[in-house]
């Protein structure tokens, strides 16, 4: 038996963002239905280099499949300065929970994107108004690209208003999809207008205002996923219909760890977590609502799925590169 190498441009091709929402919709729902076993995300910091290491195992029976499989992965914010390497970097192994044999080793780092913006599909189609046309993003980095590529899946977005400080980061994203949308410039408050918002920042301090949100709109927050991390002001996430992707997670290091640890936000102000939804014991958007939020901090069960995807297309592509990894003869 050979396990499967997958790099970048591998993940990538494979990943059929049409393909990886429903596998997430189905990784939420087999964690709600208790078919998935997902143990506490684990770091390793160091202070030292400024960075930190983050272990991410699960295993889901989502019915039809299965998978199990762990992603390692790192945030080292020196590393475009220092070593020209990426901040973010990530290892998947993919592995078969009939007997753990690793089908496939992958890069986790595209995984990762792929996933997140995947993750905010699932989120936008349960809580955003059916007819949301317009779409907002505050931070022009990576995860931009894929926040984008997965809400346009769900809903008919046509307009899409980008904000960062990192004005050559906004001229990529624009000449990226101008082709495709009516893309532009604007400020934190024009996008947060939209009628979907997704944040995709590393900030500490609330950068979005309660006050520029439009009266409808839905608002991924993607960008906290540590503990400290906080983009949407503390009156936003007490008026919000408030979803949260693992309460374990969220209260850790998701977008409402912040006013949780102060004592601002109780478990009263959570409406509930998106499984939930996607199982039906909870409604999602209900006409009188208002402003909906989405707490993400990225659960492995939403790898493990992406991973599935990848794997099985990689597969049938015969994409990749086969090696042995592990030695058959031993018993």
């Amino acid at each position: 038996m050979e396990t499967l190498l997958l790099n970048p441009s591998d993940v990538v091709a494979n990943a059929r963002m049409a393909e990886v929402i429903p596998a997430l919709s189905d990784a939420f729902a087999a964690y709600e239905r208790g078919d998935a076993q997902m143990p506490a995300k684990s770091y390793i910091d160091l202070p030292r280099y400024d960075g930190d290491f983050r272990s991410m195992p699960a295993y889901l029976d989502a019915g039809e499949w299965e998978a199990a499989g762990i992603k390692w992965v790192n945030v080292h914010t020196d590393n475009p300065d220092e070593y020209d390497l990426p901040t973010v970097m990530g290892t998947m192994i993919y592995s078969d929970p009939r007997n753990a044999f690793p089908l496939s080793v992958m890069d986790g780092t595209s995984l990762t994107r792929i996933r997140t913006g995947a993750a905010a599909a699932v989120a936008t189609d349960h809580l955003a108004v059916a007819d949301a046309r317009s779409l907002g993003i505050v931070g022009a980095g990576v995860q931009s690209y894929t926040q984008l590529e997965g809400i346009a899946e769900i809903r008919p977005i046509e307009e899409v208003v980008v904000s960062d400080i990192d004005e050559a980061a906004v001229a990529r994203f624009i000449e990226r999809y101008e082709d495709d949308f009516d893309v532009r410039a604007g400020s934190i408050a024009e996008a947060a207008a939209c009628d979907v918002l997704s944040t995709v920042t590393p900030v500490e301090e609330p950068i979005v205002p309660r006050s520029a949100l439009g009266e409808h709109t839905h608002v991924n927050a993607m960008g906290a996923d540590a503990a400290g991390k906080h983009e949407h002001e503390d009156e936003t996430l007490l008026d919000a219909k408030l979803v949260i992707d693992d309460f374990s997670q969220t209260t850790h290091s998701g977008e409402i760890n912040v006013p949780w640890s102060a004592g601002v936000l109780s478990e009263d102000d959570i409406y509930g977590e998106l499984g939930e939804i996607v199982v039906g014991d909870r409604p999602g958007r209900e006409p009188g609502d208002g402003i909906t939020l989405f707490d993400s901090t990225g659960l492995a069960i939403q790898d493990v799925a992406t991973a599935h995807v990848v794997y099985e297309h990689a597969r049938e592509n015969d994409n990749g590169y086969p090696f042995e990894l592990v030695d058959t003869r031993i018993r």
